[in-house]
């Protein structure tokens, strides 16, 4: 039985961030179900750094705040170059809703004084395929950025690698029990241990907490569409901000030339590999053709992905309650790109029941946000 200080199941976005992390003092082993890291969750997000994103809820602001010096300037030693690159957001609304989109406006520009009240000649110079209907006026947004996802999950991996950490791959966990002061996992016809246990399986934490006995969050994956479709004919969209519909009933961004759209959809779902619904496919490209006065003759591609949420919608990181070495790390919705560096330093800090990184102190960070033991109350 091979013996370890950390494992931590599931190679995503968040089990990679935590374990690159511990790999600085710990002997961590790093396992994922499929032959790939990142096959569901983080290999189907098109991430976009948004600080406004769900502003109001504490936690996630401030892990996006926390977050934002590594992904825009990582040292050399972690990846070559910022992760971030400007693309800017509108929130737009039709010509009706106009006066509801001033509110949305109101509430940001409180919270976010560089966000602008733009007009139709604004709209026009950032957007000109935008159909007049949704060109009345805006929320413009300056201080979004697209996130290179492939590129911060793979300096995750190979700076694990680099620290002495192991990644098996096709290692689905059969069992975990906890003996003599350590987890006793069994994967891949092996056996290894270790007194802390991670668990970031994504949409399948629950089912790794059933198999370790420990009680379960109430994780519920909700499936997300999105769509690549050709751009209006001779229209270059590289250049175009993201844009959504402020209600939250649609979103589309350039994407290598092409057009991502997406009908922003939250169907609730089992843990799987999750695959679009023909439905969910025809309303992303109605949208498109909508906000955008275009017809799509073919949709080029398209995907499904999940994304995990608790009640509260705000993740879960900390120590089970009711089982020693049992640790979270789960629940981050549509989040986890933006808050993975934050959140990984923040989970590695309580994993070693250590003080908090200074920039969450000074942010005033609360762990009890994101603390387990809040599901049971």
């Amino acid at each position: 039985m091979k013996a370890y200080d950390v494992i931590v199941i599931g190679a995503g976005m968040a089990g990679a961030s935590v374990a690159y992390e511990l790999a600085t003092d710990r002997r961590v082993l790093l396992l994922d179900t499929e032959s790939q890291p990142g096959y569901h969750s983080t290999g189907r997000s098109a991430a976009v750094y948004v600080p406004s994103y769900d502003f109001h809820n504490r936690a996630l602001f401030t892990l996006t705040r926390a977050s934002r010096s590594q992904l825009e300037t990582p040292e050399e030693s972690f990846h070559s170059g910022s992760l971030l690159h400007s693309r800017g957001l509108l929130y737009i609304g039709t010509r009706g809703e106009l006066p509801a989109l001033e509110t949305v406006y109101d509430e940001l520009v409180g919270a976010f004084p560089g966000v602008q009240w733009v007009d139709t000649k604004f709209i026009r110079r950032l957007l000109p395929a935008l159909a007049d209907e949704y060109s009345g006026n805006a929320v413009f947004d300056a201080d979004v950025s697209d996130i290179d996802v492939h590129g911060l999950h793979q300096a995750y991996l190979r700076g694990l690698r680099h620290r002495g950490g192991e990644v098996l791959c096709s290692a689905e966990v059969l069992a975990a029990e906890r003996r003599n002061g350590a987890w006793q996992v069994s994967a891949r016809g092996e056996v290894c241990c270790a007194p802390v246990l991670v668990n970031a399986a994504g949409a399948w934490v629950d089912r790794v907490a059933e198999l370790a006995g420990v009680a379960t969050i109430g994780i519920q994956p909700l499936r997300r569409t999105a769509v690549l479709l050709d751009p209006p004919p001779g229209v270059n969209v590289d250049g175009w901000p993201a844009a959504t519909e402020f209600k939250g009933s649609f979103y589309f961004n350039p994407d290598a030339s092409l057009v991502m759209a997406s009908p922003a959809d939250e169907t609730p779902s089992v843990p799987c590999d999750a695959q679009p619904e023909e439905l969910d496919v025809a309303y992303a490209a109605h949208f498109a053709e909508q906000a955008l006065g275009m017809e799509v003759q073919r949709v080029r591609s398209c995907w499904a992905g999940l994304r995990c949420f608790v009640a509260d919608r705000t993740p879960v990181v900390g120590y089970a309650r009711d089982a020693e070495g049992f640790f979270w790390m789960a629940g981050q919705g549509g989040h986890g790109i933006q808050i993975a560096p934050a959140t990984a330093r923040l989970a590695a800090a309580l994993v070693r029941r250590e003080p908090l990184p200074e920039d969450l102190v000074e942010l005033g960070f609360d762990t009890a946000w994101v603390a387990p033991d809040r599901l049971a109350n």
